[in-house]
This record gives C-alpha cells, sequence and structure tokens, in this order.
C-alpha cells in the first residue's frame, strides 16, 4: 500500500494536480505574484550590485513572507542582479522566485555561513569532526517550499572553499549550496547552481521532494563537490537536469556508521529520469558510502552518463551496517568512462574510530539492464565483503567497448553473486553460473507485484 501512494503522489507531481493549482503550488512557468502575496527582495534594501552583502534584506524578507503562511502563502521576487548573501533561512508556504539574469552569490566571508551542530545521522562534518557550516539556503521543518525560477542562478562561490580545504586551513566543514532538514513537499526547479562549496542540493530526513529541470556545474577539480545528495529521505523524484561535477553526481545515502544505525532513517523510493551526468573523480550515480540506515527502492532509467571516473558505484565497508537493496538502473548510454560498475565492501572511512566492524552490510537485489556504453576502460569491478558477499546483482542486455588493453580482464569479481544475460564483454563466472537464474533478480515487474500485494 505505501508504494501505492508513493506512486500515486509522484504521478501528481507530474501532472500538476498535488494541492490543485499548478502555477500556484509548484511554480512551474508560474509569473511572479502567483502565491496569493508577493515581495520584492528591493523592498527590505537588498541592493543587486554583486559587492553590497544582502543578508539582512533576506532574513528580513522571509521573516515578513511567513506572516502569510496561513493565508495561501507568499512569494519572495529576485530580479535581475547579482545578489550578495550569506546564509538565511527559509520559512513554509514559500516559493522563491529568480527572474531571468537574477544570481543569488554566497559571501567569500565565512563568518556569514553560522556554525551549527553536525547532523545527528553523520556524527560529524562532512571534512572535519564537529561543527559544520550551515548552507546557504535552508529549511528546517518546513512544508510546501518551492525553489524556482526563470533560468536564474545560485552561486556558492566555492573556490575560496576548496582552497581552504586543500590547503587544511578549514576550521568546520564546508556548507552545501541547498539544504532541506525535517521537510516535506519541497521542489526545486528551473535553476542554474554554480560551484558549491561542498553539496549542491541536499534533501535530508525529507520527503515528498521534486527536482526537475536544474543545471549543476562545479569545476572538474575541486574537491569533494557532489550534485544532488538524497539522505535519509522518502519519495525523491529527479528529472530532466544536467549535473557535471567533481565527486559524484547523484549520491544516495543514509547516515554514517552507529550514528545512522541508530537514527533508523532509510532512504527509499527515489525516482531518477532523463538526467545527463559527469563526475570527473567520483561517480555519475552513487549510493553510499555512508548507508547505515539503509537504501531501498530505487529506480533510474534514462541516464546520459560521460566524462566520469565511474557510472555507477555501490559503496560500503564494515562498520556500516545498513543494506543497499531494491534498486533497478536502466536505460543508460556511456561514453568515456573508467569504470562503468563498481561495487566495493572496502570503503573504509569513518566518522571515528568506535565503530563495530561486526556491523556488516546487506547488498542484494541490484540491477543494471539495457546499458551501452562507449570508450569504456574497465566494465566491471564487484568486490564485495569475504564472509559477507554481494548478492542477487543482476546484469542485462549491456554491452560495453573497451579501450583500454593494459587491463588484462574487463571484469573483476570477489564476494559477489547474481546472474547475468546478453552481457559483452562475458562477465565473472560469479555472476553467469549455471545454478542461478533470473528469479532472484530485482525488477520492475517484482516491485509492481509486491505494491499491489
Amino acid at each position: 500500500m505505501k508504494r501505492l501512494v508513493v506512486l500515486a503522489w509522484a504521478l501528481a507531481v507530474v501532472l500538476g494536480s498535488v494541492h490543485g493549482d499548478v502555477r500556484r503550488q509548484w511554480g512551474e512557468q508560474g509569473p511572479p505574484g502567483s502565491r496569493p502575496h508577493s515581495v520584492t527582495i528591493t523592498e527590505f534594501g537588498a541592493v543587486g550590485d554583486g559587492k553590497t552583502l544582502n543578508t539582512v534584506p533576506f532574513q528580513n524578507a522571509v521573516f515578513y513572507a511567513r506572516s502569510f503562511a496561513d493565508k495561501g502563502g507568499a512569494q519572495l521576487y529576485v530580479p535581475k542582479g547579482r545578489w550578495l548573501t550569506g546564509s538565511f533561512n527559509l520559512t513554509s508556504h514559500l516559493t522563491v522566485f529568480l527572474e531571468e539574469d537574477a544570481t543569488i552569490i554566497g559571501t567569500k566571508e565565512s563568518s556569514q555561513w553560522p556554525v551549527v551542530e553536525p547532523l545527528p545521522s553523520y556524527g560529524q562534518g562532512l571534512d572535519l569532526p564537529g561543527p559544520r557550516h550551515r548552507s546557504l539556503i535552508n529549511g528546517y521543518n518546513l512544508t510546501d517550499v518551492v525553489i524556482t525560477g526563470n533560468n536564474g542562478v545560485i552561486d556558492g562561490q566555492g573556490s575560496v572553499w576548496w582552497d581552504w580545504l586543500s590547503s587544511h586551513e578549514l576550521n568546520h566543514s564546508r556548507p552545501h549550496l541547498v539544504e532541506f532538514l525535517y521537510s516535506e513537499e519541497i521542489v526545486i526547479s528551473n535553476l542554474t547552481f554554480l560551484n558549491s562549496p561542498a553539496w549542491s542540493i541536499h534533501p535530508v530526513y525529507c520527503s515528498n521532494v521534486k527536482v526537475h529541470n536544474v543545471t549543476i556545474k562545479t569545476s572538474l577539480d575541486a574537491p569533494f563537490t557532489d550534485g544532488i545528495v538524497p539522505d535519509s529521505c522518502l519519495n525523491v523524484c529527479i528529472e530532466d537536469s544536467t549535473i557535471s561535477v567533481s565527486h559524484d553526481a547523484i549520491s544516495v545515502k543514509s547516515g554514517w556508521d552507529k550514528y545512522g544505525i541508530s537514527m533508523g532513517r532509510p532512504t527509499s523510493d527515489i525516482y531518477i529520469n532523463r538526467v545527463d551526468l559527469q563526475a570527473s573523480f567520483g561517480a555519475a550515480l552513487a549510493f553510499g558510502s555512508e548507508m547505515s540506515g539503509g537504501i531501498s527502492d530505487i529506480h533510474a532509467a534514462h541516464l546520459k552518463i560521460h566524462g566520469s571516473n565511474k557510472g555507477f558505484s555501490f559503496k560500503t565497508t564494515p562498520g556500516r551496517g545498513g543494506y543497499i537493496k531494491e534498486v533497478v538502473i536502466s536505460d543508460v548510454e556511456m561514453d568515456g568512462v573508467l569504470v562503468a560498475i563498481e561495487f566495493t565492501g572496502n570503503s573504509t572511512s569513518h566518522p571515528d574510530d568506535d565503530f563495530d566492524p561486526s556491523e556488516l552490510p546487506v547488498i542484494d537485489q541490484i540491477t543494471l539492464e539495457n546499458m551501452v556504453g562507449t570508450n569504456i576502460s574497465v566494465a566491471g569491478v564487484l568486490l564485495g565483503i569475504k564472509g559477507d558477499p554481494f548478492t542477487a546483482i543482476c546484469l542485462s542486455n549491456l554491452s560495453f567497448s573497451i579501450t583500454d588493453s593494459a587491463h588484462s580482464s574487463p571484469w573483476s569479481c570477489s564476494n559477489v553473486s547474481g546472474y547475468s544475460e546478453s552481457v559483452f564483454p562475458e562477465p565473472c563466472s560469479e555472476l553467469n553460473t549455471p545454478s542461478s537464474d533470473s528469479s532472484i533478480c530485482f525488477s520492475l515487474a517484482s516491485y509492481s507485484a509486491t505494491a499491489v500485494a
């Protein structure tokens, strides 16, 4: 029943029927004023010259918009200009609308990015133990928030943060561009996100999130910049977007070691469709390695991947606990990828030394089908955990053109089992044993049957 409700919600979002008035609720092509009430950032003293700091005007504008929360909500209109600001929070029933040629710019002054506690499912910041810098645009315990526009831009000016990280000058972990915590009914659309200090869009402990028609870019040599990171979230839809970053373009997570296990908030029901992905040093689509709360029911289709270190990466290690299961990825075009498919049980980073290596993860029922790859160096590296093998890894209708003759074999496998058919080059024997058959594989058909039941 839960899956039927989730699928109905996703369909309602696509058809624009959630809460009735799509122009008011989702902001798609809706002009300024499509909420019952509208304010403009300049009404609060903001100056769009790229030099004047507008943190207080943004904070005051949101505070004013909050007074309309029980009157249908309000729209905060950001006109053409370059609006320099530090971190600010949003409120429920709010649309932030960036006009064409409007750019919200994150200041390089670290004091304008307040320090907050680490996420409870992580126990520390992304880069360092202890607290972290709050993201540029934040939502906490909110409902019905839209960040959209007419091709506006949100630019984090991340290079200063990248330099601080590389030179070990950070005092606290880097901030993200947009982060929502404990929130629901979130839509992010029709915008470009540039140069995040760390991750660009990070919903965590959220439900009913839709990200569509966005472009995300960072320098391809920036350290550990991810694109979209659904993290301990339920029902996330990512569609019709382009992401080009240095690390993982889309990374599905659910907490880190004992902190994620203790919090117990899984990520499930994630739908990814029609996206173009580039990850120069990471994976186009990654799972983990922080997956201790569990990851399941992931459906990704119609992906174009190019210029990436890895196409798909499933990462975990002893001590993580949790699971990654019931994943289907289909209809993929790859070009210029070093390793098309990676499974690793040796992603060894931990938030601290107080982890239990007996907390072993479960990797089960992962299906990859209908993929074509050109200029691929290695088809697959699938390395499970000794005594804790990865199971029901299923490959169907894959064709990779291997260009790197230096590797003795296009596939490398250990501590894994599964099934394969119509795969070129021929995969490892662990995925092609006479005793295995397609009944072990997770598929859209089996998902639908479970949903109906």
